[in-house]
Formats: structure tokens, sequence, C-alpha cells
């Protein structure tokens, strides 16, 4: 599994960075657009995508991986 990416503010900009690195990969003007080039890099690399809001808290998670708490079968 990989590194997950994260969707963070920069600035008065988005960016998409990988855990580890200090340097965003890419950064965009809105948050959806940074979710947008995030999503295939972290399905790629079989990670979690985390959006943090403004405040830096996480708002979401999306996971491409192995997600270690996957939801449980309601309907079984």
């Amino acid at each position: 599994m990989g590194k997950n990416i994260h969707v963070v503010p920069v600035g008065n900009r988005w960016g998409v960075k990988q855990e580890g690195r200090q340097a965003p990969l890419s950064t965009h003007r809105t948050q959806e657009l940074a979710e947008n080039a995030a999503r295939p890099i972290a399905r790629q690399n079989k990670s979690e995508l985390i959006t943090h809001g403004r405040n830096g808290q996480i708002r979401s998670k999306d996971s491409f991986g192995n997600d270690p708490c996957p939801p449980k079968d309601k309907e079984h």
C-alpha cells in the first residue's frame, strides 16, 4: 500500500501532498480541483485520499487500498 495522499490548504490555493513529502505534488484554485487531481494518484498508489478543511482538520477520507476498517455489511 502506498503513502496516503492529502488535499490541504496552501496559502489561498489547495495542494495535493503525498505523506512524507514537504512540497505539494500540485496546487489548484479550488478544493474540488485538487481532489480531482489527487483521486487518480491515491487509486494508483492503493492508498487513502484524505481531504482537510481550511482549518487543517480532516473533512473526509476515501480509501483506494486495503481499508483497515471496512464498513460492516448491513444487508446480510
